[in-house]
């Protein structure tokens, strides 16, 4: 699971080092250091092979979408890419990925669980500003119980 979050630069080929935390997570899925990136929430999230294998295994099970939802899929599964970590343990981060989250020199990289998300530093900043004292009640209201 990628848990936490750090402050990183790209560099001027985009090209990202992630935290050694999240290269175990990726290299224990993977042996050639191999993930997907995609673009979503103004952000750009990186999924293990099999948690994006999973993914696209439950698109697949989507009967007949209208259009709305083959439009999401064009942007979401069209808009992934197959990525791996060089020898430093960076990645590669597509121009056209860096120009929709807005990922210009100095990035946050967030843990979500089963995911990793990369946000423009002002953006995750203005993210972490948020009054959360209602978001218990949104929780609640999807059938999970959590404790804090």
């Amino acid at each position: 699971m990628f848990r936490g979050h750090s402050q990183r630069s790209i560099d001027p080929k985009g090209r990202l080092m992630l935290p050694p935390e999240f290269r175990e997570v990726i290299l224990g899925d993977s042996e050639e250091g191999r993930f997907v990136l995609a673009k979503f929430d103004n952000c750009v999230s990186g999924y293990p092979q099999s948690e994006w294998e999973r993914i696209e295994a439950k698109f697949a099970q989507i009967k007949n979408p209208g259009r709305k939802v083959r439009d999401f899929m064009r942007f979401f599964i069209g808009g992934a890419q197959e990525v791996a970590l060089d020898k430093q343990g960076r990645v590669l981060v597509p121009q056209s990925m860096r120009e929709y989250a807005g990922l210009d020199h100095e990035v946050v990289l967030v843990g979500v669980g089963f995911k990793f998300e990369v946000w423009d530093q002002a953006a995750f900043q203005a993210i972490e500003s948020q009054d959360f004292d209602d978001v218990s009640e949104d929780i609640a209201s999807t059938g999970v119980e959590l404790s804090f």
